[in-house]
């Protein structure tokens, strides 16, 4: 039997694991890009892996505060996270990729939100909503510069 507490730390884990996973796939893609939008894109994927790394941070440490030891290595982390996707080699590419990962993720703190609210963990499902807004706004922009 799982206990809320122990739910909204796996949560929390999940949403680690996925943002690490992120933050390597967007720093990939910021060293690879080009073509006619190279400094657009080069500058936004910079922008977004320094967030989501300073995110993991922010996660960790929220995981330890709730008593339990934050996933500290790559294998830990890469296994609370999806499958990698395929490489994505053209700069239209790596922004469709970049939209579905932060679809799942934004789904992801969707549900970890709702689980830390069933724990009472209030603090938690503030940090967790704030990284949902940062990355429903990255949507949006990546989706307006597409049209």
């Amino acid at each position: 039997m799982t206990t809320p507490d122990q739910a909204n730390i796996a949560a929390l884990n999940a949403v680690l694991g996925q943002i690490f996973r992120l933050y390597v796939q967007t720093h990939g893609y910021h060293w690879n890009v080009e073509g006619p939008n190279f400094r657009q894109l080069h500058a936004l994927f910079e922008a977004q892996y320094q967030t989501l790394w300073a995110a993991l941070d922010e996660i960790a440490e929220r995981i330890r505060i709730q008593g339990a030891y934050a996933p500290g290595t790559v294998a830990d982390l890469m296994a609370l996270a999806a499958p990698e996707a395929a490489p994505a080699q053209s700069a239209d590419a790596m922004v469709t990729a970049l939209i579905a990962e932060h679809e799942t993720l934004a789904a992801t703190l969707r549900d970890a939100i709702s689980t830390a609210g069933d724990a009472g963990d209030e603090v938690s499902a503030g940090l967790l909503t704030d990284r949902l807004e940062w990355h429903e706004k990255e949507l949006w922009m990546m989706k307006a510069s597409q049209a």
